[in-house]
């Protein structure tokens, strides 16, 4: 009998917290409520991203995606040397480490991660006498499972819980009861693998975690940094005989009000193994022998959600969501190819189209404020924006300035745009170029990225001054805020827009290009598509760079025939790009085409 705890975490996809433990009637889950029943439920934990990749590197690392340039879906960075994975840590300790069998991190691995990662990865592979930490991971809850047909539902229809911001049509109530279908099949998936230790005669030896890997998958929820897209169920039980590594507020069959995210994951199983976390972690233990002081806020972020870039940040305490969005001229609801494969995607959209939405139901699909506060005990489904409500002034502010005080503390690497982030960075890790004030002067970079997407009217002459700063994430910001201002700014600044579209940095290049198709005159168009479709070609340039200009080429409309006659030509992907982002630009290519023939 090892003197130290095994360590067993059940994770599963694409779910809020929409178990039965948490109160949701519509929800069967009877494993689940059972674990809960001689562990703890936390009801203030939040991934840290919406979407699984750049969530799962928090996780592996137990530092956030966007101190580490890590935030945007499916992208692959070298790791700094100051950055160990934690399982590293745990085998350096003793411990068995397995994972079956999901990774999905875009950090490339410093060497041996994990004694075992595979679907066939297990604790009963281990010596004799050694303790493991093993991950479970269950798929069934994947945003794909939702829009598989046929499919019989079990769960009702017409009691599905549909949030005010869908639309209730047929189609919204099948996605949500097929959703919850899939989460009592991950339900029983689950039960099994707790089974299976209690008859290895291993359940008071080991500590078991459960949680989901960010907010359901059902749209508005997964890619959004809110409380939908973040919040997520954490389970944790531990034995009687380990009692001693739990925190003050665990209480069997109890709740606790501590705000953990993922970022906390990492430090905490090491501390339950007797290892201090190390200094590059910048979560905090929650239980074990290092526990650390409760955090006062959590943190999300969003970058780019396959193919479609966006920045947008977050936090919230106990009763408040802040959502800072500094690219407030595009939607949340952008189209990826991937999510309109669900049914009611679709349908919401066209709704919207038809123009048949409430006004909870549009904001999905339109332009949205640089700042949102949500009151989650009064409007916990996010649909009264609180931001300009001046009974809320002081907790705007307080929130405001606490985003903006993590994103310095932690030296946010996401406000480079990506392509020239990569650049910056030529091959080193970004979280190290990130701690370098001489390459990465974040202060003036965050200034300018705040003054871009305040969208004060006022600011228009302090943005073609920063047209011209010498540092090009300040020339990309300026250019992108006057496009976010519309007609006016770029009639202002169109001498210094067009002189933009030599840039010797492509990505401002492109930003110029955009502001000056959208609101320039007409005799701009022959200098700037060209340019865009020059930077398009991701075999010339890499798909980073193609992704951004080809998401200016969606933006301007793709039916004039210069834009039908070239995109067509330019390849699909660059051979030697990573295959975890070469994706994007064929999704963009093919949302061309499928315009031209529709």
């Amino acid at each position: 009998m090892s003197e130290r705890p095994n360590i067993l975490w059940l994770t599963c996809e694409d779910i809020g917290p929409n178990l039965g433990c948490y109160g949701d009637d519509y929800a069967d889950t009877p494993n689940l409520d059972a674990l809960a029943a001689r562990g703890v439920i936390y009801r203030n934990a939040w991934s840290n991203a919406p979407v699984c990749a750049p969530a799962r590197t928090c996780i592996i690392t137990g530092a956030y995606a966007n101190s580490t340039g890590a935030e945007h879906m499916r992208s692959f960075l070298p790791i700094s040397r100051a950055m160990p994975m934690y399982p590293e840590l745990l085998r350096a300790a003793g411990y068995w480490c397995t994972n079956n069998s999901k990774e999905d991190y875009n950090l490339e691995q410093p060497g041996q991660v994990w004694d075992q990662s595979s679907p066939e990865a297990h604790w009963r592979h281990r010596a004799d006498g050694r303790p493991f930490f093993a991950i479970f991971n269950y798929t069934v809850t994947h945003e794909s499972g939702i829009r598989g047909r046929p499919h019989d539902l079990v769960h009702d229809p017409a009691r599905a819980p549909v949030p005010a911001y869908h639309p209730d049509t047929p189609e919204v109530r099948h996605d949500w009861a097929q959703y919850y279908d899939t989460i009592t099949a991950m339900d029983a998936q689950a039960g099994a693998a707790l089974r299976e230790l209690e008859e290895a005669g291993l359940a008071e030896d080991t500590i078991v975690f459960f949680y989901g890997d960010h907010g359901s998958g059902m749209p508005g929820h997964k890619r959004c940094a809110r409380d939908a897209g973040l919040h997520v169920p954490l389970i944790v039980a531990i034995p009687e005989r380990f009692a001693h590594l739990a925190a003050e507020d665990y209480a069997r069959g109890g709740a606790s009000a501590r705000l953990v995210s993922f970022v906390d994951l990492a430090p905490t199983v090491l501390s339950l193994a007797g290892v201090e976390p190390p200094p590059a972690m910048q979560g905090r233990a929650f239980m074990g022998e290092h526990q650390a002081a409760p955090h006062r806020y959590l943190y999300g972020f969003r970058g780019r959600m396959d193919e479609r870039y966006d920045l947008v940040r977050c936090c919230r305490d106990e009763r408040f969501v802040y959502i800072r969005n500094f690219m407030p001229h595009l939607p949340m609801g952008q189209h990826v190819r991937y999510m309109f494969e669900t049914p009611s995607t679709r349908m919401w959209h066209e709704l919207y189209e038809a123009g048949e939405l409430t006004a909870a139901q549009r904001f999905f699909w339109e332009p949205r404020p640089p700042e949102e506060l949500y009151d989650l005990q009064a409007d916990p489904e996010e649909t009264r924006n609180l931001a300009d409500a001046p009974e809320h002034v002081a907790t705007r502010a307080r929130m405001r300035d606490a985003c903006r005080e993590w994103m310095l503390a932690i030296r946010d690497v996401g406000l480079l745009p990506e392509p020239q982030m990569h650049a910056r960075a030529a091959g080193e890790a970004p979280y190290d170029l990130a701690r370098d004030p001489e390459r990465y002067p974040m202060g003036r970079i965050l200034a300018a990225a705040e003054l871009a997407s305040g969208l004060d009217p006022g600011a228009t002459g302090a943005l073609l001054a920063a047209l011209e700063d010498d540092d090009p994430a300040v020339r990309w910001w300026a250019a992108m805020g006057l496009q976010m201002r519309g007609a006016e700014a770029v009639r202002e600044g169109h001498a210094l827009l067009r002189a933009a579209l030599d840039d010797e940095d492509a990505c401002v290049c492109i930003a110029a290009a955009e502001a000056l198709g959208r609101f320039g005159d007409a005799q701009d168009l022959p200098a700037l598509m060209p340019r865009l479709v020059e930077l398009a070609n991701a075999e010339a340039h890499g798909a980073y760079l193609a992704m951004l200009a080809l998401n200016a080429i969606d933006h301007l409309g793709r039916s004039t025939a210069a834009w039908r006659e070239a995109l067509p030509a330019l390849p699909a992907a660059d051979p030697a790009d990573d295959p975890r982002h070469q994706y994007g630009v064929a999704a963009l290519l093919e949302r061309a085409a499928a315009a031209w023939e529709a």
